[in-house]
């Protein structure tokens, strides 16, 4: 029997699931066998690749259902949930340190 679970997380970088975290996100989906798929308003991408992650435009706050089946599907879904808590580990402070630095003389 194959298990089909899901989770809903929502996106809390203030710039989004750009390119960075989106790539994070598809190297983790492709750790398992387990098929993880992302759903987002009425788009379904598939979240082990990185170009159709960042199909889904997800800015800071969008909701996303992270659907996940196969035999190691709880693990899948709660390490990518994991990032999802975490901001994939990005920090405001270099965000703004970024700002500060282009905006500098």
């Amino acid at each position: 029997m194959t298990d089909t679970i899901s989770s809903e997380v929502v996106v809390g970088m203030k710039q989004g699931l750009h390119a960075r975290p989106a790539d994070m996100l598809a190297r983790e989906a492709r750790k398992w066998q387990a098929r993880v798929e992302l759903l987002c308003r009425s788009q379904r991408v598939d979240g082990k690749s990185i170009l159709d992650i960042l199909t889904l435009a997800a800015e800071e706050g969008t909701r996303i259902v992270v659907e996940v089946t196969g035999p190691d599907a709880r693990e899948a879904l709660a390490a990518i949930v994991r990032l999802f808590e975490t901001h994939f580990n990005e920090r405001e402070e270099t965000v703004a340190d970024a700002a500060g630095r282009a905006a500098g003389p």
